[in-house]
């Protein structure tokens, strides 16, 4: 039997899982790290615990594969995006991973909207401009560590970093490199005008090589503790949304993706890049012939986490399926109540890290099941909205595949449906990310997965729009994006009073 392992690199763990040529998975690991938070918008990873999980879940899967007889045809890689980790001239860690979630980089980034070098960069990049990108954390480290900024002898991402440690070579693959504000996605260089912003030279960057690239040659010490031939090939792999899409067979322009877990995006899969005028959308590479455009969102299920927490603390033990039941106890538009999920701030559609959460049109008849129904509809807008910009720029589609948590609530899958006013099925794939890296390793190698083709990839269910509620949501989420632009100064402002008392 010929398999290969899927490592999903993640922000707070790594996935590890052996596949078979159907998807079949036959062992996995699932590793976590902590986040450390030590300042207001800091969000950072220590490398070395992620390096450790990475190793112990290969070694993990490697040895159910050994003990049955398997053979380990690959291991391929899928990464979190916008990873930072500036290094000495020994390639040891100046700094922890700085992650996608940090947003120390606030002013930066402004001042790269303000200079106009934002704009200009997003049509050769594809990077929207947010404190998320390592453009704007590399600015902020020269700016205000310049002692530690001069030290620095390689900046890497995380997948970069442990490619190193596995095989001494310092690189970076197109899909990751895509996502730093760095990389011009139709020339697949190294973005002058994006270099010279940073201080850096080329020398300080990786080398760029194709997602499918092959690396081989494990030290005899490294390949016996993961229970590997030294020979196996490690393909490097692309980024997590790219790879997600893979993995739930979204891939061509006529399919969205739509994940919504902690955090949530919307993803489609192009054959060209394609950029927004407007620079709302990301477009990534995925592999050596697609782009995958689409805008991701930081408020998710964590919104409702949020909710359980703090709404209910004297009901510690509510559960989700509980709070949907409660929400379903209200209507579609919860009564003309209004909430912007902006509890993270946000990246699409608005991306402004300075957003907050606001609630809008509370009368003494709203209800705690209205609340929190307005809740649920507002993470769901923020998607509705992130979906009208895709399809205006890429045309529309005729299929949406859903993932994450929300696909466990019926609720949630039929505001969905309903807000899209599209069908929305359930993509059935676990550990899409991990699977995604398999199909891609599998493609690197020459070997045709047998799954592609012999199995479906959604769940039976389906949800259909209710035509009423159809009409209801058009008109409100309407109402709530002009809530929302409204109220983009009073965010400023209510940011800097926070950060002044905080």
């Amino acid at each position: 039997m010929q398999a290969i392992i899927g490592v999903d690199i993640g922000t707070t763990s790594t996935k590890t899982a052996l596949f078979d040529r159907t998807g079949k998975i036959l062992a996995q690991e699932n590793l976590t790290y902590p986040l450390y938070e030590p300042q207001v918008d800091y969000a950072e990873e220590d490398p070395e615990q992620i390096l450790t999980a990475v190793l112990q879940g290969i070694t993990a899967v490697s040895a159910v594969a050994n003990r049955r007889h398997i053979t380990i045809t690959g291991v391929s890689f899928s990464a979190a995006m916008h990873s930072l980790i500036l290094l000495d001239g020994a390639h040891q860690p100046l700094t922890r991973v700085i992650t996608w979630a940090d947003n120390r980089a606030i002013r930066q980034s402004q001042a790269l909207e303000d200079s106009g070098a934002a704009q200009c960069l997003y049509l050769k990049t594809g990077t929207p401009n947010h404190p998320m990108t390592p453009l704007a954390k590399l600015i902020w480290f020269r700016e205000k560590q310049p002692a530690l900024f001069k030290q620095v002898r390689h900046v890497s991402g995380i997948k970069g970093y442990i490619f190193w440690r596995l095989f001494g070579q310092d690189v970076s693959d197109y899909g990751i490199a895509s996502t730093t504000g760095m990389f011009d996605s139709q020339t697949l260089t190294w973005e002058p005008q994006a270099l010279a912003l940073t201080g850096l030279t080329l020398k300080q960057l990786p080398q760029l090589v194709a997602t499918e690239t092959l690396f081989t040659g494990l030290s005899p010490a490294i390949a016996t503790q993961l229970g590997l031939s030294e020979s196996v090939p490690f393909i490097i792999g692309s980024s997590d949304g790219a790879l997600a899409n893979l993995g739930v067979g979204a891939t061509t322009s006529d399919t969205l993706a739509v994940s919504i877990g902690t955090s949530g995006a919307l993803r489609l899969v192009v054959d060209h890049p394609i950029f927004d005028p407007t620079g709302k959308l990301f477009c990534y590479v995925v592999d050596s012939r697609r782009w995958v455009v689409g805008g991701p969102v930081n408020n998710g299920g964590i919104v409702l986490q949020w909710v359980l927490e703090q709404w209910f603390p004297e009901t510690a033990q509510m559960t989700y399926p509980e709070l949907m039941t409660l929400a379903a106890q209200s209507v579609p538009g919860a009564h003309g109540l209004i909430f912007l999920p902006y509890l993270g701030g946000e990246r699409a559609p608005i991306w402004n890290p300075e957003a907050r959460g606001t609630l809008l049109g509370l009368t003494r008849k709203h209800t705690q099941a209205d609340m929190v129904r307005a809740v649920l509809e507002g993470v769901i807008f923020n998607l509705g909205a992130v979906k009208q910009l895709v399809e205006k720029r890429v045309g529309p589609f005729n299929k949406i595949q859903a993932t994450g948590g929300f696909t466990q609530t019926n609720l949630g899958m039929q505001i969905l449906a309903d807000c899209f006013n599209q069908p929305v099925e359930v993509a059935k794939r676990a550990m899409g990310s991990a699977w995604g890296a398999a199909l891609l390793g599998f493609q690197a190698l020459g070997i045709k997965p047998i799954e592609l083709h012999e199995e479906p990839m959604t769940s039976p269910q389906r949800w259909h729009p209710e035509p009423e509620s159809v009409v209801r949501y058009q008109e409100l989420m309407t109402i709530w994006q002009h809530c929302g632009d409204a109220l983009a100064l009073q965010y400023h402002q209510i940011a800097q009073f926070q950060k002044k008392y905080n």
